[in-house]
């Protein structure tokens, strides 16, 4: 999979089969759209093309409301994405500016005379351009005239339940870690370095590892206790992980 930092590198495809989003989670909803991704790109011999903004758009355009804790870190989303056998991704860097562009300018700027767009798959309520007016209804009226065909994916539902990034973010804040890990379709993950710590637990017997996260942009699960498996250097090792404070230490209200 190639990736592209800037619209600039990318060059015009002869059939680009093209969904955009943020795709936060890379989860079970989003998964159904890359799927029909691949099998419209092998019919007609064309190209994947994911479309994703960074930083998150709510960042941006919300900064008053609290900030908002993601599912992956922009690398973590581009592997996913990799495993998921998408050929090319464009991370466009989302900014006031870019928010200012309309939805005809996505389309005709972008979509068609940048990506070379054929076929455009997009999801359940999706919507672009500023101010979000840029709709299904709106490019599927207008399709032909861009010079590509449109296709919206219903609203995925598992055990009737809508999946969203919102749902999962609600589900793991909550320590609800199997529903999580359900609509990820793959087993939450974090990462980071292993920190010096006061050593306290190799004199009851149990060393631990302190980890300081590679993004502190990412969502922690809810306090608590936790199964985990812990790869380190390519190995697999089961382990627990506490999340919480340390009153009973040093009287730290910080989260570890």
């Amino acid at each position: 999979m190639k990736i592209y930092h800037t619209l600039e590198d990318f060059s015009r495809l002869r059939y680009g089969v093209v969904t955009s989003g943020t795709f936060d989670g890379v989860h079970l909803g989003h998964q159904k759209i890359l799927q029909r991704l691949r099998e419209v790109a092998e019919k007609n011999q064309g190209e994947t093309v994911v479309i994703t903004f960074w930083p998150h758009p709510r960042l941006i355009l919300k900064p008053e409301e609290p900030f908002m804790k993601l599912l992956n870190t922009f690398e973590e989303k581009a592997e996913l994405l990799r495993q998921q056998g998408i050929n090319h991704l464009i991370r466009i860097p989302f900014t006031k500016e870019f928010s200012q562009l309309s939805s005809q300018q996505f389309i005709t700027e972008i979509l068609v005379d940048i990506i070379g767009t054929k076929k455009l798959v997009i999801g359940y309520d999706h919507r672009f351009g500023k101010n979000r007016e840029g709709s299904f209804e709106q490019l599927k009226i207008n399709a032909a005239s861009y010079g590509f065909e449109v296709e919206e994916i219903p609203k995925q539902e598992v055990d009737h339940v809508g999946i969203s990034s919102t749902r999962i973010r609600k589900a793991l804040a909550e320590g609800d870690i199997e529903t999580a890990n359900h609509f990820l379709a793959r087993p939450y993950s974090l990462s980071g370095r292993v920190i010096k710590g006061d050593k306290l637990g190799r004199v009851l017997g149990f060393p631990t590892a302190n980890i300081d996260l590679d993004s502190h942009d990412k969502l922690v699960p809810a306090e608590g206790i936790y199964v985990v498996q812990v790869i380190y250097e390519k190995k697999v090792f089961g382990g627990m992980l506490y999340i919480g404070n340390r009153p009973t230490v040093d009287g730290s209200r910080k989260i570890h």
